[in-house]
């Protein structure tokens, strides 16, 4: 398993925990490039969720979707291994644009 999928199958028992709507959008060629890796929605809360792993960061076009989401108010999210740990924290306190 890849560092990566270590830090979505992380994010994704959090996101269980604490009875989040989640889905993991797959363009596949069909849908929009750059898209979070994770799609949630907490106590009203949209949150678009990019994990990444080592740290790599959002390339551009990853970024310009988690600032659209901030722009419209919703919550855009940066996980990785090393802050993985405060996601409960941050969706719970709105804490936005985590890197």
């Amino acid at each position: 398993m890849t560092p990566e999928k270590k830090v979505k199958q992380k994010v994704k028992h959090i996101l269980k925990e604490l009875s989040c709507y989640y889905c993991m959008p797959s363009t596949g060629g069909y849908g929009s490039s750059g898209v979070p890796d994770i799609i949630a929605s907490y106590r009203g809360k949209f949150i678009g969720i990019e994990c990444k792993a080592n740290g790599n960061k959002p390339t551009a076009l990853q970024e310009k979707n988690l600032t659209d989401i901030k722009n419209s108010l919703g919550q855009s999210l940066v996980i990785d291994e090393k802050n993985v740990d405060m996601l409960e924290l941050f969706i719970k306190t709105g804490e936005s644009n985590i890197k």
